[in-house]
């Protein structure tokens, strides 16, 4: 009777372990800053947009190739960086009316929870801008991996939207117009086109 006992426990075990899901395979593939943008635009005197990119930056993103879901991402990137291809309106950027950049060296980005919508998806996560964190969501989808490219390395592609009101971080410098406009937009939209590299795994000892 035992050993018929233990029989059918070993079966049921086994019937568990072949129901139970697999988990799934993240990969990191960290950002390539030679291929990706991270850019905003602005309103500005009410008539047009000004548009602009940070250009030192680090980040990474973990996901599940096969099933095209994300785990992880975060970024790193140095607020003196900005640039709107216009040197007056980037020294005024980076003073203490906008970024700050001698006090609030960076700002970072944590995903905190993902959702996947077909081919879509929407990130939630903390964005930390002059001292503080708020939620912020970018929308976009993950527009392909490769799986070699001319130097036998695999990557992904993503691009993204977002939008932050500025004032929620501390950012209110502005200028009244003469039509009651601002010189500012309160709204910055975010435009990002990433391109990330897998990350080679290390030789094990």
């Amino acid at each position: 009777m035992r050993i018929r006992q233990r029989v059918v426990l070993l079966l049921m075990a086994a019937g568990l372990l072949a129901s139970a899901p697999l988990q799934a395979a993240t990969e990191r593939y960290n950002v390539d800053p030679d291929h990706t943008i991270v850019g905003f635009k602005v309103a500005h005197m009410v008539v047009s947009k000004t548009t602009g990119r940070f250009m030192d930056y680090t980040g990474f993103i973990e996901m599940d190739p096969e099933a095209k879901t994300v785990k992880a991402i975060e970024a790193d990137i140095k607020t003196a960086s900005v640039t709107t291809n216009h040197e007056k309106r980037d020294i005024h950027l980076k003073s203490p009316d906008f970024f700050n950049v001698e006090k609030y060296q960076a700002m970072t980005y944590r995903m905190t929870s993902y959702a996947k919508d077909g081919d879509r998806y929407v990130a939630k996560g903390n964005l930390t801008l002059l001292g503080v964190t708020k939620e912020i969501a970018l929308t976009g989808m993950l527009n392909g991996i490769q799986a070699k490219d001319l130097y036998g390395m695999t990557r992904a592609g993503f691009s993204a939207t977002g939008k932050i009101n500025r004032k929620d971080f501390g950012m209110v410098w502005n200028k009244l117009l003469d039509n009651g406009g601002l010189a500012v937009g309160d709204e910055v939209e975010i435009t990002l086109e990433v391109e990330c590299i897998k990350q080679k795994e290390s030789p094990k000892p």
